[in-house]
C-alpha cells in the first residue's frame, strides 16, 4: 500500500463528539474496527485510514445536527455513499466521522411531465432505474460500479453513456446540502435553467464532500428510448479504432456509448466472461433513438468501422445479447484479474482531447510494456477518456512504488497533451500532487473558496486542496 498523508488529530474534539453521538444516535452510531475500517476501505492502492466512528442518519435534520455537533468540536466530517471511489475520497487522514447515506435512500417524488426526479443521496443508480422503470423514464450516467446518486454527484461522475447524455454536472439540476457549520441551503429549483446568481450547484458538484454534505439532489431524466441497438467490431490496431472513434464523433452520428478495450483487455473478458472474441483492440457501441434512426445510425458507423479496416463486426438488437457484452465490460476489473492470479488492479484514469487520444493510448500501453507492468486499457473514448489497470504484486514494495512512477508519468503526460489528470475518478488523495500542475493558480481559487466556507477545515479534510488545520 502507498502510505497516504496524515493530518493530526483533534483527540479532545473526538471525543467529545463521539461520547454525544452515541447518547444521540444509539445503535445508529457505531465505533467498532471492523466497520470504522470498512468505512475507509479504498479500492485502489492507498492505505486505509479509518474514522473514530459511523453514523446512519435517516433525514436532512439529523445530519444538519451531525454536522453542527462535529462543528462545536472541530472534528473532521467525511461524507460515504457506498465506498466504490477509487482516489480514497473516504479516508479519514485526520479521523473524524464517516456519514454513511445508506439509510437515506428514498425517491421523494417524480415529476414525469417535466422529465425530473428529486431523490435522496443514498440510492443506488440501479434502483433509481428500477423505480423509474415502469414511468418510461431513465437516468443515463452510468459509472460503472452501482454507486450512490450522492456519491456520484460528489465526484462528478460519468461512465459510459457520457458521450451522448453528459456528465452530473450536465444532469443535476438542484441540490440540497449541508453546510460547515451545520446550515442547510437549497442551490436552485426544477427550472431547466436560471440567471439568478453563483452556480453553486455545480461548485457542490465534484466538490468531494470539502464543502458540504449533499442530502438532496434534483436529476434530469430521459425518456427510455424507442429502439436501443448494440454493435462492435475489432481493429488491426488501437490507432485504427481511435481513428474509427474520431470519424463517427466528427460525422456527428449520436452514439449513446463507445468504448474501447485493447487487445490484452479482450483476451481478460473472454478469461471471465467465456465470450470468444478476437483478441485484437475492439469497440463496444450502443445507439439509442428510432427504429428508424438507430439502423441508419448502426449502417453509418458501419460503413465508417469499414474505413478504417474492421473486422468481425456484429450488430444486435437483442436485450440478452447486449446486456452479456456490456455485462463483461462492467466487469473488466474482476476479468483483468485473471490475466495475473493474485494480483490485484490498481484503476487510474486520465481524459485527453479526442485528437489526441490514439497517441496517449500508444505511448501509456508503450510505457507500461518499458517499465515491466500489465496494464489493459479501457476506455469511453468518445470523449477522450480512458483507464489503464494496472496489476501488480501487493507483496511486492518495488512493483507498487513502479506502479505509482507509472501513474505520474501517465498523469503528467495528459496534462502535457492538454488533458486533464482524471476525466471521471476525481482527485481525493490520490491526484492531489497532480492538480496544481494541472490548474496551476486556479487551485489557489479552490482554497480560498474552501477556506471561506470551512474554515476549520472539517468537511473531509486532505482531499483536492492543500491541507488545513483542524
Amino acid at each position: 500500500m502507498v502510505q497516504a498523508t496524515r493530518l493530526e488529530r483533534n483527540e479532545a474534539g473526538i471525543a467529545a463528539a463521539v461520547g454525544i453521538l452515541k447518547q444521540q444516535f444509539g445503535d445508529r452510531f457505531q465505533t467498532g474496527a471492523s466497520i470504522r475500517e470498512q468505512h475507509a476501505h479504498t479500492t485502489t492502492y492507498i492505505e486505509t485510514q479509518s474514522p473514530d466512528g459511523v453514523v446512519f442518519p435517516e433525514s436532512t435534520a439529523e445530519v444538519a445536527e451531525i454536522v453542527r455537533i462535529c462543528a462545536a468540536h472541530k472534528v473532521p466530517v467525511i461524507g460515504f455513499g457506498i465506498g466504490s471511489s477509487l482516489e480514497g475520497h473516504v479516508n479519514a487522514p485526520a479521523g473524524g466521522i464517516s456519514v454513511d447515506f445508506s439509510r437515506m435512500d428514498k425517491v421523494l417524488a417524480v415529476h414525469g411531465a417535466d422529465l425530473d426526479v428529486v431523490v435522496q443521496p443514498g440510492i443506488t443508480r440501479e434502483a433509481l432505474n428500477v423505480h423509474l422503470r415502469d414511468s418510461g423514464l431513465f437516468f443515463p450516467i452510468d459509472p460503472g460500479a452501482n454507486a450512490t446518486i450522492g456519491g456520484m454527484a460528489a465526484t462528478r461522475a460519468s461512465g459510459t453513456n457520457a458521450v451522448r447524455y453528459g456528465t452530473m454536472k450536465d444532469n443535476i439540476l438542484s441540490l440540497e446540502a449541508v453546510m460547515p457549520d451545520g446550515t442547510v441551503i437549497r442551490t436552485g429549483t426544477r427550472a431547466r435553467k436560471s440567471s439568478a446568481g453563483y452556480d453553486l450547484t455545480r461548485l457542490l458538484i465534484g466538490s468531494e464532500g470539502t464543502l458540504g454534505l449533499i442530502t438532496e439532489i434534483t436529476l434530469r431524466l430521459q425518456g427510455i428510448p424507442e429502439a436501443i441497438s448494440s454493435a462492435r467490431c475489432s481493429f488491426p490496431t488501437v490507432d485504427a479504432a481511435c481513428e474509427a472513434v474520431i470519424a463517427t464523433i466528427q460525422y456527428g452520428i449520436p452514439v449513446a456509448r463507445i468504448e474501447l478495450l485493447d487487445a490484452m483487455s479482450v483476451r481478460a473478458v473472454n478469461l471471465y466472461a467465456g465470450l470468444g472474441l478476437p483478441e485484437t483492440p475492439m469497440l463496444l457501441l450502443e445507439f439509442h433513438g428510432s427504429a428508424a434512426g438507430v439502423a441508419e445510425q448502426t449502417e453509418s458507423f458501419r460503413e465508417i468501422a469499414a474505413d478504417f479496416g474492421s473486422t468481425d463486426y456484429v450488430a444486435t438488437a437483442s436485450p440478452e445479447e447486449r446486456n452479456k457484452v456490456w455485462k463483461a465490460r462492467h466487469d473488466m476489473y474482476y476479468a483483468s484479474l485473471q490475466l495475473r492470479p493474485g494480483c490485484k488492479g490498481l484503476s487510474t484514469d486520465i481524459c485527453v482531447p479526442i485528437s489526441n487520444l490514439a497517441t496517449c493510448v500508444n505511448r501509456a500501453t508503450e510505457k507500461a510494456a518499458e517499465m515491466g507492468l500489465m496494464a489493459p486499457v479501457v476506455g469511453h473514448v468518445g470523449d477522450g477518456n480512458f483507464h489503464m489497470l494496472v496489476l501488480m504484486d501487493m507483496d511486492d514494495p518495488a512493483e507498487i512504488a513502479k506502479a505509482d512512477e507509472y501513474v505520474g508519468w501517465l498523469n503528467e503526460m495528459a496534462i502535457e497533451m492538454d488533458g486533464t489528470c482524471t476525466g471521471e475518478h476525481g482527485i481525493g488523495q490520490g491526484k492531489r500532487p497532480y492538480l496544481m500542475k494541472e490548474l496551476g493558480q486556479a487551485v489557489d481559487v479552490m482554497a480560498a473558496i474552501k477556506h471561506a466556507i470551512d474554515p476549520d477545515g472539517i468537511m473531509n479534510p486532505g482531499k483536492i486542496v492543500p491541507d488545513m488545520s483542524i
